[in-house]
C-alpha cells in the first residue's frame, strides 16, 4: 500500500496540532512525531526565544516541510494574563479561527519546587499547581471554540506516576497530579464528543534532569523493570496514540518501565 492510501500513517496528515511545551524534552520529541505524520505543528512556550530556536531546529531536521511548522508564545505561569495567554494562543494558531486546530498536546511543565509536607505554606501549594493544573483547565475553557468537532479531535494532557507511587516528600506533587487526572476525566465528559487524556510517564530523561543530584537517575533507572529510563522518543508514541484512537477518551496512558509494579 502507498504512502499516499496509507491507512494508519495517514490519520494525522494535514491536521493541525498545538503543543504546548513543545520547545523541549517530551513535547518536542511530540511535535517531531506530528511532523513526520505530515501534520501542521505549532509550538508553544512562555519565551519567544525558546520558540525561535525550536522552529529552527525543527526546519532543519524537516526541510521539506518548513511551511508545516510555526510557533506561538504561551505563557501560563501569570495567573492573572493566562486566559488572555490562552486564547491569543488559540486564535494564533487557528488563523483568527479561520483553519480548527484538530489536536491539542500538553506538555507544558516548570522548574518549580515542589514543597516538603514540613515545609509547605499555602502559597507554595498553590503555586504548584498554577502550570500544571490551572493551566489545562484554562486550556479546556476555551479550546473547543477553535477545535475541529467531533471524536477525531482531541486533547492530551501530562501526568507523571508519583501519583500512582508518590517518592518521599512528593506529597503536593502526586495530590495536584491526581489531581489533573480527575479534572480530565470531567474534560472528556464535558467536551465530548472530543476527546481527552492523559499520558503519565515514569523517568524519562529530558532537560529537567539538567543539574540532577548525583546518582538520581541511577536509583530511578534500577526501579523500572525494564532496567532503562524512558526517552522522550519511546513516550511520543504514546500522545500519537491518544491523537490517532478515534474510540480513547478518559484514559491514563502510563508509559514507565513498569515502576508502578516495582
Amino acid at each position: 500500500m502507498s504512502s499516499s492510501t496509507s491507512k494508519y500513517l495517514s490519520k494525522l496528515r494535514d491536521k493541525r496540532v498545538v503543543v504546548l511545551g513543545g520547545t523541549s524534552g517530551l513535547g518536542f520529541c511530540v511535535a517531531e512525531a506530528a511532523l513526520e505524520h505530515d501534520a501542521y505543528v505549532i509550538v508553544s512556550s512562555s519565551t519567544q526565544t525558546k520558540i525561535d530556536k525550536t522552529i529552527s531546529r525543527l526546519q532543519a531536521s524537516y526541510p521539506d516541510k518548513t511551511a508545516k511548522i510555526s510557533g506561538h508564545v504561551c505563557d501560563l505561569a501569570q495567573l492573572s494574563n493566562m486566559e488572555a495567554n490562552v486564547e491569543a494562543l488559540l486564535k494564533a494558531a487557528t488563523d483568527g479561527n479561520t483553519n480548527k486546530i484538530d489536536h491539542i498536546v500538553s506538555t507544558a511543565g516548570d522548574r518549580i519546587q515542589f514543597p516538603k509536607l514540613s515545609e509547605l505554606t499555602v502559597e507554595s501549594v498553590q503555586n504548584c499547581g498554577t502550570v500544571r493544573f490551572l493551566g489545562p483547565l484554562v486550556l479546556a475553557k476555551y479550546a473547543p471554540l477553535y477545535m475541529t468537532p467531533g471524536f477525531r479531535s482531541s486533547i492530551t494532557l501530562t501526568n507523571g506516576t508519583i501519583s500512582y507511587k508518590p517518592l518521599k516528600d512528593r506529597a503536593v506533587t502526586a495530590a495536584w497530579g491526581l489531581g489533573i487526572e480527575g479534572a480530565m476525566r470531567g474534560m472528556a465528559v464535558d467536551l465530548a464528543p472530543i476527546r481527552v487524556n492523559i499520558v503519565s510517564p515514569g523517568a524519562v530523561v529530558t532537560e529537567l534532569f539538567d543539574g540532577a543530584p548525583e546518582g538520581m537517575l541511577e536509583t530511578f533507572r534500577k526501579a523500572t523493570l525494564t532496567e532503562q529510563l524512558g526517552t522522550p522518543e519511546d513516550v511520543a508514541e504514546a500522545y500519537l496514540h491518544a491523537m490517532k484512537d478515534g474510540f480513547m477518551t478518559g484514559n491514563v496512558l502510563v508509559s514507565d518501565g513498569g515502576r508502578i509494579l516495582t
